[in-house]
């Protein structure tokens, strides 16, 4: 597709949001009780038991909130100081930050542990949890920002592994960040989505052979074999978001086809929104989307900067 840089790095950064906040009302639902897909909107149908019930139609949660705090962390130092992108996660999470209407209403577990540790003076390159345990997809979700500020795919990975470390440093994370924001740069550059992957695992695993990471990396690139769950575990994310991908023709069609994998509904259409958003530009957007969606004037004055 002839879209022009611009038009794929805003649709990248709604695409996101929009993914985020469409699929706010369907997480922790089963992909069995999701409505059909052309029911899947803002406002989900009126049987349907919403979850964060009081959340305006429209609103991003955690995932969007913290892609922001990323976007303007890097944007004030694109080299990322990690205590001012500490700083500005505690300010989400204190004080509604980066948030469409102050409110905060979905943290998870590992980033709730990592932010203990900053309050406790923990510097912020170290405060992830790296157990393997901790392998959660908080820091995949927010990634993306870092493919509107790069200029190459040493400083993509660079800067996907770093953010990661704030609230998830196990390397397994960090790997997937690092392969998504390479992914995504991919596309930026004028690859299909498919060769995308494909060119981001070469660059990933010509990288880090025979490395300690390499072992790691691995385990990554084999959740392309599983059956996508929409879970919460940063491998399936990852490989359940490209699934929705390549398997769609539209942005619409991508983020409804995350959404009713499941689960974690919100993450998987935010993660697959960002990539979908750059492979199709911010005008494939479907209009009633980027209408709904809350403080859009906050996103607008931050794309201005880049």
């Amino acid at each position: 597709m002839n879209l022009s840089q611009p038009s794929r790095l805003r649709g990248g950064l709604f695409g996101l949001l929009i993914g985020d906040a469409l699929g706010v009302p369907y997480e922790f639902h089963s992909a069995a009780s999701i409505p059909e897909s052309s029911a899947i909107e803002m406002t989900p149908p009126a049987h349907f038991e919403r979850a964060h019930a009081g959340v305006p139609p429209g609103t991003w949660s955690d995932d969007g909130a913290q892609a922001l705090a990323l976007l303007d962390a890097l944007l004030r130092n694109r080299e990322l100081d990690l205590d001012t992108f500490a700083d500005n996660l505690l300010d989400w999470v204190q004080r509604g930050a980066f948030t469409p209407d102050g409110r905060v209403f979905d943290v998870g577990l590992q980033t709730q542990r990592a932010f203990e540790q900053l309050r406790s003076g923990v510097p912020a390159a170290n405060a992830g949890p790296d157990d393997e345990r901790d392998n959660g997809n908080g820091s995949l979700m927010r990634c993306l920002p870092v493919v509107l500020v790069t200029t190459s795919r040493d400083e993509a990975i660079h800067l996907a592994r770093k953010q990661s470390r704030v609230t998830h440093g196990h390397a397994r994370a960090q790997l997937t960040c690092a392969l998504y924001c390479v992914t995504a740069l991919g596309i930026v550059e004028g690859l299909s989505a498919a060769d995308a992957v494909r060119a981001a695992e070469d660059e990933l695993l010509q990288r880090y052979a025979d490395s300690p990471d390499e072992a790691e990396l691995k385990i990554v690139l084999d959740g392309r074999f599983d059956a996508p769950q929409g879970s919460g575990y940063v491998v399936d994310s990852f490989w359940s978001a490209i699934h929705c991908v390549l398997s769609t023709r539209c942005y619409e069609d991508c983020v409804k086809r995350a959404i009713s994998l499941g689960n974690d509904t919100d993450t998987t259409a935010a993660i697959a929104g960002g990539l979908a958003g750059i492979v199709y530009g911010e005008d494939a957007i479907p209009g009633r989307w980027m209408a709904a969606l809350q403080h859009k004037a906050l996103v607008d004055v931050m794309l201005a900067k880049i």
